[in-house]
């Protein structure tokens, strides 16, 4: 059977920049109609402008790959900028193209086009085959599969099989991207592919706004893939792939009049963009932080185009009317930073190892026993002695000691990591045992609570006083005067100690044991109204302190799941906080959260209180 090996040319890996091209829409409006005029224009085929809001004489300009004018045709695009980047596919590097700009700027027909002028991704397809039916290197196999899908509410669906339901996003051992569940069909000609593509189409979720008549509400994602397999051994096989990405495009809610389902679409658009422009910031910091792929499945599922290991082209789509300026303005931002995006594309390929027969056999027969190893070692020993006249040499590759030695190297070699993997599943055994026992520990003292509270509560109603109280034995706040039943107000202690190390405090009828560890931190309540109201004048200042900076920096640094693992913050508060930290920057005290949407002072006070008791209790 045979063993697939990856290698990787990390030799060979070369920086690509990302290639950014602008095209600009032609303008839909009447020139004529109360003066207006397009707010950006075109300088040449590199360099655009646009006026510049804060003074509308003066004028921003832009430097870009390709500038593609109102003009420019679908063919035209499709030649300066998507064509020259597919024959990397058939090498087994991995391509993408996608299109990028506000709602309404033709990203769709740029990508999609039309019967009359298809736009890329028709081209696309249509000349990667091409160039597999036209290649003249023998003693090569090439197939093509396609897949599609798209991102909607943050859900992936499979556009070629639309009952299935969100897809996961994995990622394998050589950190590729990886969709199970996707749909993977095989093309042979173009009319294959239309006749499947143009149903999966259908499929995409559209809608009309005020600023576009047929707006897509989802990105949708095309995946091209190219196997190349070589006929003789050692059977190689190299895979690219090829991304055709048509993102949906900012809104303004605004201006779209977006209301119930179409403002719910709408926000997740914005979401996943905003998380694509941090993205992008993060690869351009010139630092080493963590780039935030995994906000959003679309930069999960862009990773590889950004920063990663591919030949990447966007398409920024810009509108000229005045009502589009704001979006044009930060569209032309967005790709004038992306255009300092570094890929490094290299070759991937596997390789067919076929095992010898009989080097398999004396392996076995080697780990069989201690007689069959004494009787190895030897041949071999023989075998070396015999190697020494200059005879030997020339039938050493087919002597069959050469061949134990081998079996001997591997065998050594595999021993290694036998023993490292047996180390990994010992140190695993011994951690879940220790978790084992301390849960049985955890158990056995809620049950020696649960039995002494049950006593305790036995003997106050009969008026027998309790000279016996549990080891372990929570915060007991008594009655006043009325003689009420006593309260017993819970707080997490350190474990058990001795008899000899622990504080007793008595109070009228009740005897409480406080373990030391804990008084150090916390003072006994007099009655339950001042435990209730002045819970933080109980704990050590030092300790309050400590804990409050810590909180400080979880909502300073504290990415989206670690916002999520703190008391009362759901995931739409910690959207809301990553929103306002990116706004406003950090926060400078605690209480300046109250300054986020829907912190109320209330809530305010009550998270830091469960937060706080969170941390006395780890």
């Amino acid at each position: 059977m045979a063993q697939r090996v990856l290698i990787s040319e990390s030799g060979s890996k070369k920086a690509s920049q990302v290639r950014v091209a602008v095209r600009l829409r032609p303008f839909m409006g009447q020139h004529d109609e109360r003066g207006e005029r397009p707010c950006v224009r075109g300088l040449d085929s590199q360099n655009l402008e646009i006026i510049n809001w804060r003074n509308a004489s003066e004028t921003v300009k832009y430097r870009f790959d390709v500038f593609h004018g109102e003009q420019t045709t679908q063919q035209e695009v499709f030649l300066s900028s998507v064509k020259p980047i597919l024959p990397h596919i058939l090498r087994g590097q991995n391509a993408s193209v996608f299109a990028y700009g506000p709602t309404g700027a033709g990203k769709t027909h740029t990508m999609l086009g039309s019967s009359e002028e298809p736009g890329m991704i028709p081209h696309a397809v249509q000349e990667v085959l091409n160039l597999v039916n036209g290649r003249d290197d023998e003693g090569w196999d090439y197939s093509i599969g396609m897949s599609y899908l798209e991102i909607y509410n943050e859900k992936v669906l499979d556009l070629l099989s639309p009952s299935s339901q969100d897809l996961p996003i994995r990622e394998d051992k050589d950190k590729n991207i990886l969709i199970p569940g996707l749909t993977h069909t095989t093309i042979t000609s173009f009319l294959d592919f239309d006749r499947q593509f143009v149903q999966a189409s259908l499929n995409r979720t559209t809608a009309s706004t005020k600023l576009n008549e047929r707006s897509s509400r989802s990105h949708a994602i095309l995946l091209i893939k190219v196997v190349r397999t070589q006929h003789a051994p050692p059977h190689r096989q190299q895979t690219g792939k090829l991304y055709l990405v048509d993102l949906a495009g900012s809104e303004d809610n605004r201006r779209t009049g977006n209301q119930g389902i179409r403002l719910k679409e709408s926000g997740a658009i914005n979401l996943s963009l905003f998380t694509l422009s941090k993205v992008v910031d993060s690869l351009n910091s010139g630092i080493s932080v963590r780039v935030p792929y995994r906000d959003s499945k679309l930069t999960r599922l862009l990773q590889d185009s950004l920063g990663g290991s591919a030949h990447s082209v966007m398409i920024t789509n810009i509108a000229p009317e005045y009502k589009f300026y704001f979006d044009t303005f930060s569209a032309l931002n967005f790709a004038a930073k992306s255009k300092l995006i570094v890929n490094k594309p290299f070759t991937c390929e596997t390789v067919a190892v076929h095992p010898v027969k009989r080097a398999r056999e004396e392996h076995e027969t080697a780990s069989a026993g201690a007689h069959a190893r004494k009787k190895k070692q030897r041949e071999e020993k023989k075998t070396e002695q015999d190697a020494s006249s200059p005879s030997a040499h020339l039938h050493s590759l087919s002597e069959p000691s050469v061949m134990d030695r081998l079996i001997a190297l591997e065998k050594q070699i595999s021993c290694q990591d036998k023993d490292n993997m047996l180390k990994n599943v010992a140190q695993s055994r011994k951690e879940i045992q220790e978790l084992k026992e301390k849960q049985k520990e955890l158990e056995r003292k809620a049950l020696l609570l649960s039995r002494l509270t049950k006593e305790k509560s036995v003997s106050e109603e009969t008026g027998i006083r309790s000279n016996t109280a549990p080891l372990q034995q929570k915060l007991a706040v008594t009655s006043k005067v009325n003689r009420k039943q006593a309260v017993v107000q819970p707080l997490q202690v350190t474990p058990l100690q001795p008899l000899n190390q622990q504080a007793i405090v008595r109070k009228q009828s009740v005897c409480v044991k406080v373990d030391k560890a804990l008084s150090d931190h916390v003072e006994l309540p007099d009655d339950k109204e001042n435990m209730v109201g002045n819970w933080e004048s109980r704990l050590d200042r030092c300790f309050l302190e400590q804990s409050k900076r810590k909180i400080l920096q979880i909502l300073n640094t504290g990415s989206l799941k670690e916002l999520k693992g703190l008391q009362q913050i759901g995931d739409k508060k910690a959207k809301l906080i990553l929103g306002w930290r990116e706004i406003n920057g950090i926060f400078s005290k605690l209480e300046d959260l109250a300054k986020v949407e829907g912190m109320t002072e209330k809530r305010l006070s009550s998270f830091m209180k469960a937060n706080i008791l969170s941390v006395i209790g780890k």
